[in-house]
């Protein structure tokens, strides 16, 4: 009787400890995953503060409006290889064009994405004053063959100061690259000093 309450109380300690190894373990696992989470995120962070060091250090000086924009569309690339990049500058009640195509242009037959842009959309997209990706471009008055819908991924990124657009960057890849969020994320931390810069530049060429 005495042996099997001595085993029934050892079953019980040995049932407990496993309970709290589990419980235990649990916790490290938890523990790990909130490193882990913590570490991608820092090294996120990293990644787009030497993003934007890069490009400030890269338009140091620089005064002409297309070295500026062919700088800013370097860096672009850099973050979105193979990425077709149009800037959408207001100026004097209407918008320039400024275009750099990709090595590998996005197929959409003759049609360029950029020049199914009509000047309400423009507007829109400028008054938006946020990233629009393709599908709210859509919803704005873009008109594209549907056909060509499947082969591009694209998004507009605003240019602008203290709540106003003077523009945008159109930036758009072929659909088997699809355009990643922490990219976007990246190239709009730099589009407040873009667009001072290039506010510069045209107060340059007015004078």
């Amino acid at each position: 009787m005495h042996d099997k309450l001595r085993e029934k109380r050892l079953r019980g300690m040995v049932s407990r400890l496993n309970k709290e190894r589990r419980r235990q373990a649990k916790k490290v696992d938890i523990l790990c995953n909130d490193l882990i989470a913590a570490q991608r995120s820092f090294i996120k962070s990293l990644d787009a503060i030497s993003f934007a060091a890069n490009f400030y250090e890269s338009i140091i000086g620089t005064t002409n409006l297309d070295n500026l924009l062919n700088s800013a569309c370097g860096l672009i690339r850099g973050e979105i290889p193979e990425a077709t990049v149009v800037f959408f500058l207001r100026r004097s009640g209407q918008f320039a064009m400024h275009s750099f195509e990709a090595d590998e242009p996005a197929l959409m037959g003759e049609q360029k994405l950029e020049n199914c842009f009509s000047a309400e959309l423009v507007e829109n997209i400028c008054k938006s004053n946020e990233v629009c990706s393709l599908e709210k471009m859509l919803e704005m008055g873009l008109a594209v063959s549907p056909k060509y819908l499947k082969q591009i991924s694209a998004a507009a990124v605003p240019l602008g100061q203290n709540g106003y657009s003077f523009g945008f960057v159109l930036i758009y890849v072929a659909g088997e690259n699809k355009l990643a969020s922490q990219s976007l994320k990246n190239i709009a931390m730099i589009m407040p000093g873009l667009s001072r810069a290039i506010q510069a530049c045209q107060s340059q060429l007015q004078n």
